[in-house]
């Protein structure tokens, strides 16, 4: 379930890109299937250890270029062990709603971004995760969780202020709100509770089937509750590698 539109950000083979906070993946799959040099980068040893797995198996069975390489790396988003300017694509998905220091991440961001490079930047939508908030505290209020509720325009505002130019900005994932607001209800330690579970398998049908009636309710949707807004960025062709 990806949250960045690779084709909007314009991934293609032959260029390098960093998914920073990769979690389980995703993003950087994607853009290993489409011939990138990918850094999948995060700080979760066991999380990295699973991504390894499934950049190699990819590479083994094809289903990404011969050319295109790929690596799991743990580090610190706030200390990006890389040169300024290093990347043509940089990936931070639901991340920087989890770093207390955030400006700090984004400097690094920027920093090691190309010139002429682009940026995407995902977080939880203000209104679908005020509403999370206001059903429970337990989604939020736990170790390594979700420490601010950014409005896009703010976090635009960011991003723009070292330099960036940003470019578009679209809502996705709107099924999925429902999903968290019934969890949140319910109890997020309780997964097994009837609601959630025909939800979650509703959502899992849509994922891997696809189906015109979802696709296109999601689609409608997302404008008014789309659960994570999708920021993207170029860096100027003429600014300095490192950030303001």
């Amino acid at each position: 379930m990806l949250t960045v539109d690779f084709d909007r950000l314009g991934v293609g083979a032959g260029s390098s890109l960093i998914d920073v906070g990769c979690g389980a993946g995703r993003h950087s799959f994607e853009a290993f299937r489409r011939g990138a040099d990918v850094v999948a980068f995060d700080q979760d040893v066991a999380e990295l250890n699973n991504v390894d797995a499934i950049l190699q198996a990819m590479q083994e069975q094809g289903e990404a270029p011969a050319s295109a390489k790929a690596e799991a790396v743990k580090g610190d988003a706030l200390d990006l062990p890389y040169d300024d300017g290093t990347f043509d694509f940089v990936i931070a998905s639901e991340i920087l709603e989890h770093v207390p220091q955030d400006e700090a991440a984004i400097d690094e961001l920027v920093r090691v971004l190309k010139p002429g490079g682009r940026l995407a930047v995902t977080v939880p939508r203000w209104l679908p995760e005020k509403v999370c908030w206001a059903l429970s505290d337990e989604y939020h209020a736990n170790e390594g969780g979700h420490i601010r509720i950014y409005r896009a325009d703010e976090l635009e505002g960011k991003v723009t202020a070292r330099g960036m130019r940003f470019d578009h900005r679209h809502h996705a994932h709107a099924l999925h709100s429902p999903f968290w607001w019934l969890k949140c209800a319910v109890g997020v330690d309780k997964p097994d509770n009837p609601l959630v579970t025909t939800y979650h398998k509703m959502l899992v049908w849509d994922m891997m089937s696809r189906p015109w009636v979802t696709r296109n309710a999601e689609s409608l949707l997302n404008p008014l509750i789309g659960k994570s807004v999708a920021l993207y960025f170029e860096k100027p062709a003429n600014s300095p590698s490192s950030a303001a």
